[in-house]
């Protein structure tokens, strides 16, 4: 009598595991399905942006990274928190950022001041290091009346309104160059009640959050029963256009984030040499949708959406760069040339792209209440870069205040078309200026979106050989 059950029980286990078998040979799919199509607010389909991104973004942004101009960020990672009192600095020593010595930076960024990134701008008497260049200060001697002028123009413009980020004084003995090559976005075992509070804060406070709506945005929230899942985000139809950006943005911006880190995991360490690589598990916890209950593959897709803005931006930035007047000067003339010819050739191709978002289709209300709702936008965008000044861990500190700041910059830029558009040939414009802090982020936070895109692709393939 006992015989039957147990056969019963064995062929149901049979059952059950032939069932997993065709679960996880299904999944690979089900994540390719969902992260297809065209976005929403946009007329752009996902599978244009990958062929465009592998075979003509990825492969140049790649290189422009690399060189001189774009490697070295300066920037202050002891600036105090402004929110609340610091929980402490992350002890790990993958949390530690390297800065680069003074004798590392080529001589035309370290005697330029944050505006001046054009040879003439540069032109000092030989100067031997960046000690004598603080001393001739920010307008230097050699530099003509006119130069002079321009240079106090740029200054003021700095203090203007128009800023979507809180940017770091260079000025500061705080603030130090880091070699972006040589300290890498990857995980650093930073996580915890730190992390935790850093993203609620952008989330609950920054992302216009209706009242009505109770559970966290935060994608890690714990489980709230029946608002999880892709059912949860109705309330997000029922913002405007402007909100449901901001909110896109920021999602997008922390998925790309947290693909580097699932990308670049320490998966092991033998006799103190670290090994990183693509972490399969964490990657399915944060993305897949049976584990998300169907969220992943939206923050995925709002990761391609993020990509279609700072894409838009540097469209539509092109011609504040073919001026003659700029020329990404590092001190070495040949490279600079290059560096410029590589960096236009990438704006050529942006503006290749057929299916662009649209910017004009925001704040085109009435003119009184779409300038009130842009200054909104602006300022909650600000609060969020001031925030990343509240990471404990200072790698990541570091790659979240660049890559917030080169997404305040593009949002900068699409918002300043007109201003763009009346740029002279062979001056500074008081319109519209980027320091070279900016330019900096701008281009290597885009060039993080194109690597997220791709390393997305990756994940695809080692999903598809685990099945």
């Amino acid at each position: 009598m006992s015989r039957g059950p147990r056969r019963a029980g064995a062929g149901q286990g049979a059952a059950a595991a032939v069932q997993l078998l065709v679960t996880l040979s299904f999944l690979p799919s089900v994540v390719e399905a969902q992260v297809t199509g065209v976005l929403d607010d946009c007329l752009c389909d996902i599978d244009s942006i990958d062929n465009f991104n592998t075979f003509k973004i990825f492969p140049k942004i790649k290189k422009l990274q690399e060189r001189d101009y774009f490697r070295y960020y300066k920037v202050n990672l002891k600036r105090p928190c402004p929110f609340w009192a610091e929980d402490g600095h992350c002890s790990i020593k993958d949390c530690h950022v390297e800065p680069c010595p003074e004798s590392k930076i080529p001589v035309g960024i370290k005697a330029g001041s944050s505006n001046k990134y054009s040879k003439v701008a540069n032109s000092t008497k030989e100067l031997e290091d960046c000690e004598q260049a603080n001393k001739l200060g920010a307008i230097n001697s050699t530099l003509s009346n006119q130069s002079k002028e321009a240079f106090i123009d740029w200054a003021r413009y700095d203090d203007s309104q128009d800023h979507f980020c809180e940017l770091d004084d260079e000025r500061s003995p705080a603030a130090q160059y880091v070699d972006l090559l040589l300290n890498p976005e990857r995980y650093t075992g930073y996580k915890g009640p730190s992390a935790w509070r850093v993203w609620n804060s952008i989330y609950e406070e920054n992302c216009f959050k209706p009242r009505s709506v109770y559970r966290p945005l935060n994608p890690l929230a714990p489980s709230r029963g029946e608002d999880d899942g892709e059912s949860f985000y109705t309330w997000l139809e029922g913002l405007c256009l402007e909100k449901r950006v901001f909110y896109k943005l920021i999602s997008g911006l922390h998925a790309s984030i947290n693909l580097h880190l699932c990308a670049n995991y320490l998966l092991e360490e033998t006799w103190g040499k670290p090994s990183w690589g693509p972490n399969m598990k964490e990657f399915k916890r944060r993305f897949d949708p049976v584990e998300t209950k169907g969220e992943g593959p939206r923050r995925l897709k709002n990761l391609y959406f993020l990509y279609l803005i700072e894409l838009r931006a540097l469209s539509k930035v092109a011609p504040y760069f073919e001026r003659s007047i700029v020329d990404l000067y590092t001190g070495n003339v040949e490279e600079d040339a290059d560096t410029k010819t590589l960096l236009l050739n990438i704006f050529q191709d942006t503006r290749s792209f057929p299916m662009h978002f649209d910017e004009k289709s925001m704040f085109a209300g009435d003119k009184k209440g779409a300038k009130s709702l842009k200054e909104e936008f602006r300022l909650h965008f600000k609060n969020i870069s001031r925030i990343m000044d509240c990471v404990g861990c200072d790698k990541c500190r570091l790659w979240g205040k660049l890559q917030t700041q080169g997404l305040g910059t593009a949002l900068k830029i699409l918002f300043s078309e007109k201003e763009i558009q009346k740029l002279p040939e062979n001056s500074p414009s008081k319109g519209f200026q980027l320091t070279r802090q900016e330019i900096v982020a701008l281009l290597n936070a885009f060039g993080r979106l194109s690597t997220s895109i791709r390393e997305l692709q990756n994940f695809k393939v080692l999903l598809q050989h685990s099945r």
